[in-house]
């Protein structure tokens, strides 16, 4: 099969297009071009690479023209964020392409009502990322129901890997939290640190995209959380956190107030977004339709991506990393 990969070097290109290029497809990468992929599996010697600042094409209306020109016979939308471009991409996509596999989020979902979360139960969403891919996501449902183009969305929590900086357990991207669990010195939590958070390895979002593109006809017009099998509160991904450096977490409890005085702004906000929303996902829909088979646990998810920060030297720890 040929299938057109767009925003295929970012987290989760980094391990569909090799994955493809073994399952003995022909791949196309569409990028811009401005950044290499995080693995550097051989596989990608045999790839077809196309640079375009999907942006600029957007706007000027050429991007899914240029898409449709490279003939595929399945296209994997990576980095699409506004039902704007997602129509423009299908309305040229229909009766050119077999299947249109589109990247979302979790974050379609609203604050937990109830646990799990599943794709019939979820709350509606807010702010501009998660309303547009909600959006996005029930578009391309529609589209399908119509007899139009076979769509399927997949929407993966939080991506962690070797290589980047992982969603921690406070719920931003400040290392220093590493830092503090790896002395065993306190660390503020907002509260009871009860709020949870839901992980998955970009290697299983990418077997996600792989078994969703096998098994087209139980995917066609579909939407699936994808995740690591379990979740974490915050307080327990701390103390799993620390055992990592053979520490105990010491938690301090403390207001949303306080908590965001000792972030910067940008961190406080992330902060907020991700354990506001409080998510606990179930993966049964995809484990049902499309044999979706998380191979990373939600620590090892996150331990993968801070070994590769210590080892890298990307963070400073006070003690070694013991798994």
């Amino acid at each position: 099969m040929r299938v057109v990969v767009i925003g295929g070097t970012g987290h989760v290109g980094s391990f569909l297009v090799p994955r493809l290029v073994r399952g003995g497809h022909d791949v196309v990468v569409i990028s811009r071009g401005a950044s290499t992929p995080y693995t550097d599996d051989p596989e990608w010697t045999d790839v077809e690479r196309v640079t375009a600042d999907r942006a600029d094409e957007d706007r000027t209306g050429v991007f899914a023209d240029r898409v449709a020109a490279l003939r595929a016979d399945a296209v994997i939308d990576l980095v699409c964020f506004t039902l704007e471009s997602a129509t423009a991409l299908v309305q040229r996509l229909r009766g050119e392409v077999g299947h249109l596999l589109h990247c979302g989020s979790v974050w379609r979902a609203g604050p937990s009502h109830v646990l799990p979360v599943s794709e019939e139960n979820a709350t509606p969403p807010f702010g501009r990322y998660g309303v547009q891919k909600d959006l996005i996501a029930r578009m391309l449902k529609e589209e399908t129901a119509r007899g139009g183009l076979v769509t399927t969305s997949l929407h993966p929590g939080h991506i962690s890997g070797p290589g980047w900086v992982p969603i921690g357990p406070t719920g931003n991207l400040d290392t220093s939290v590493w830092t503090t669990l790896s002395a065993g010195l306190p660390l503020q939590v907002p509260g009871l640190g009860a709020e949870t958070m839901h992980h998955v390895h970009a290697d299983d979002v990418a077997q996600a995209f792989e078994r969703a593109l096998a098994h087209r006809d139980a995917a066609a017009g579909e939407d699936f959380f994808i995740t690591a099998p379990d979740a974490w509160s915050v307080r327990g991904y701390a103390e799993l956190g620390a055992s990592w450096f053979g520490q105990r977490a010491h938690l301090e409890s403390v207001t949303w107030e306080q908590f965001r005085a000792g972030l910067s702004a940008q961190d406080g906000e992330a902060s907020w977004e991700h354990l506001v929303r409080s998510h606990v996902f179930t993966i049964d829909k995809a484990r049902r339709l499309i044999g979706y088979d998380p191979q990373h646990s939600a620590g090892q998810t996150v331990l993968d991506a801070v070994r590769w920060l210590v080892e890298h030297g990307s963070v400073q720890v006070a003690a070694p990393l013991l798994v």
